[in-house]
């Protein structure tokens, strides 16, 4: 796992995401994106890993204010899972920066291992400002569905 310009939370690329995620039973992948970026766009598939992404929005479509009742309901989200305090949590957005400020958040929460997914689900757009070929989950071809 790379380093990160943050030492609280570190960066993780999304194929070792995806190598923890098999190695570590608990393990989790929290997906902060929107309710129209999971339906129009998709979500991580982790039915290979015995598992379901967790869903839990950083901000709300269209105000785009971030919630604040977040860490509470990620909390209860995880927690349903049986995941504790010092479980490895991979926060995860379009590119990168929202799961960043989540799993800051989280860690400010008393998480002691949040890490925030590089490139996330689509990663930055290419020369034709399309999203999902250069970088992120999707690019590197790990497995995903649209609802």
């Amino acid at each position: 796992m790379s380093g990160s310009p943050d030492p609280a939370v570190p960066e993780v690329p999304v194929p070792d995401v995806w190598e923890a995620l098999q190695r570590n039973s608990a393990a989790q992948l929290i997906d902060v994106r929107t309710k129209a970026e999971w339906t129009y766009v998709g979500v991580p598939d982790l039915a290979a890993c015995g598992r379901q992404v967790v869903l839990v929005e950083w901000q709300a479509f269209p105000s785009n204010q971030v919630d604040p009742q977040f860490v509470d309901r990620a909390k209860e989200a995880i927690a349903g899972l049986g995941a504790s305090n010092d479980t490895e949590l991979f926060f995860m957005c379009r590119s990168g920066v929202r799961s960043l400020a989540a799993a800051r958040a989280m860690t400010a929460a008393g998480f002691s291992r949040c890490h925030n997914v590089t490139g996330g689900f689509e990663g930055q757009p290419d020369a034709d400002r399309h999203r999902g070929r250069l970088s992120g989950w999707k690019a590197a071809g790990l497995p995903w569905v649209q609802g």
